[in-house]
């Protein structure tokens, strides 16, 4: 690993279940109260913690074509804000956003060739 993001959680069985079934994530390390996953070379994890969830930011998740971005769209559409586009011309990318459980902003994204 190269490095981690660590978020609070109130829902920890409920995230391992949506990582690893919906996004596809593997769970790279089981701490019992703290979940790291691995997807696509990206590390993100999950502690329990009492308060309230850390749901700031946006985990954004990378993959090599649109192909793959429309892929993860088809296993999350439910969720999804909108279908993914290119609506973002000034970064040149191909994206979809979507909310995990708690309410974490989530980004699926390609970069365009030139």
């Amino acid at each position: 690993m190269t490095g981690i993001v660590f978020f609070t959680t109130n829902e920890l069985e409920t995230l391992r279940t949506f990582y690893t079934e919906r996004i596809g994530a593997n769970i790279a390390v089981d701490q019992g109260d703290c979940l790291i996953f691995e997807k696509n070379d990206f590390n993100f994890a999950f502690c329990t913690r009492d308060g309230e969830p850390e749901v700031c930011g946006v985990l954004t998740f990378l993959f090599e074509d649109t192909e793959g971005v429309d892929n993860i769209y088809e296993q999350v559409s439910d969720i999804a804000e909108s279908k993914p586009t290119d609506r973002s011309p000034d970064y040149n990318i191909y994206q979809f956003y979507a909310e995990d459980p708690e309410g974490r902003t989530l980004e699926f994204q390609t970069f365009l060739e030139e």
